[in-house]
């Protein structure tokens, strides 16, 4: 358990009704309540951060507009400074493509990779020493079969990358075609290359969406947009293949899923026991216990998110304490975590930031 008495949130957002870029805010580790959030950077529609390793420099989307008025993708660098948390512009480098929807950063801080839902293609960035971002690779397009929803399995449509642990495979989400491709890494060229099998296909209609690893790294968890669901996977460390086992809601029973009820995100909580996942339309966050011997999912409760489209949380590093952003609300709140059994109460009262998209927790000062 850490000491700190307080932990740090960066927060993302699309800049409109009010917001005007990445906010910052500070959770009390002895309350759980949040800071009044103040601006951090100025910049247009940080829908997505992360943040280097040693917690110095932080990367953005950017869903911006070219100069013909059309989508185009764009990654931006800031510096962190280590007192104050405050960000100072590093550069801004197109993607040269549509926009842009999730990134990862490697561990060993060489390389950046991003995936366009909209352009159906991946691009990977070098990181130069003093954090600036250098020019894209190429697009990688994303090619295979298509899902069984017309609507929204129209096209291919990546929407996250995670990195392995190992940081030798990126695992890529794609809604429209109900699978997850693997690819492996070269961070020192800031390449990728698809693995073999490049792919995994999961339960037809999910819409994958987000991912991540079991603390062991043995599991990887798929979050289905679509339909509401959680898709565990057995994961190979030493191919980087990925196979589905277990495929559960993240809504009540006999829930009829509607359009506006897409799950947002999923994270694992820092002990490994427990999965999160969050519940737009029904304004929830599902608790699942992991099983550490299969990495099989139960669910253990469902519990109301205090707030409208819960688009983004993140837990803090020594799991005590979750944070949700709720983007139609344009609300954050917070819940203290039960360790042992991983369920969440929540802390009384909210804090505002327009149109927040995203959660980055940052190591306590």
């Amino acid at each position: 358990m850490s000491n700190a008495s307080s932990h740090d949130f960066f927060i993302g957002t699309y800049t409109k009704d009010g917001s005007r870029g990445i906010y910052a805010t500070r959770l009390d580790a002895r309350s759980g309540a949040l800071s009044s959030p103040s601006l951090a950077a100025e910049t247009a529609n940080p829908n997505f951060l992360a943040s280097s390793p040693r917690g110095e420099f932080l990367y953005a989307l950017q869903e911006v507009c070219t100069p013909e008025g059309k989508p185009g993708g764009g990654v931006s660098a800031f510096t962190i400074d280590p007192t104050t948390r405050a960000l100072a512009p590093l550069n801004s480098v197109a993607t040269g493509g549509a926009s842009v929807s999730h990134l990862a950063l490697d561990a060993t801080q060489r390389m950046l990779i991003a995936v366009s839902y909209g352009g159906g293609y991946i691009v990977s960035f070098a990181l130069l020493a003093d954090g600036r971002i250098g020019t894209p690779s190429r697009l990688i397009a994303q090619k295979g079969q298509l899902g069984p929803n017309p609507t929204r399995q129209d096209r291919p449509h990546p929407h996250s990358v995670t990195l392995s642990p190992d940081q030798r495979f990126a695992l890529v989400a794609d809604l429209g075609l109900d699978a997850v491709f693997s690819y492996r890494v070269d961070a020192a060229a800031a390449t990728l290359t698809p693995n073999d099998p490049p792919f995994a296909r999961c339960t037809p209609g999910c819409g994958p969406r987000h991912g991540a690893f079991s603390r062991d790294g043995r599991f990887f968890y798929v979050l289905g947009e679509i339909d509401g669901s959680v898709t565990a996977c057995t994961y190979d460390t030493a191919s980087g293949e990925v196979k589905p086992f277990q495929h559960i809601t993240t809504l009540p029973p006999g829930f009829k899923v509607a359009d506006s009820d897409r799950a947002a995100e999923v994270r694992v909580h820092p002990n490994g026991r427990f999965l999160y996942a969050s519940n737009r339309g029904h304004d929830s966050i599902a608790v699942f216990a992991v099983d550490a011997a299969t990495g099989a999912l139960t669910t253990v409760e469902l519990t109301p998110c205090g707030g409208k489209a819960p688009r983004n949380f993140a837990l803090t590093a020594d799991g005590a304490w979750l944070v949700c952003a709720h983007q139609d609300s344009g609300t954050l709140c917070s819940f203290s975590v039960n360790p042992a059994t991983g369920k969440l109460i929540r802390v009384p009262g909210v804090v505002h930031v327009p149109q927040a998209v995203c959660v980055l927790g940052l190591r306590s000062m």
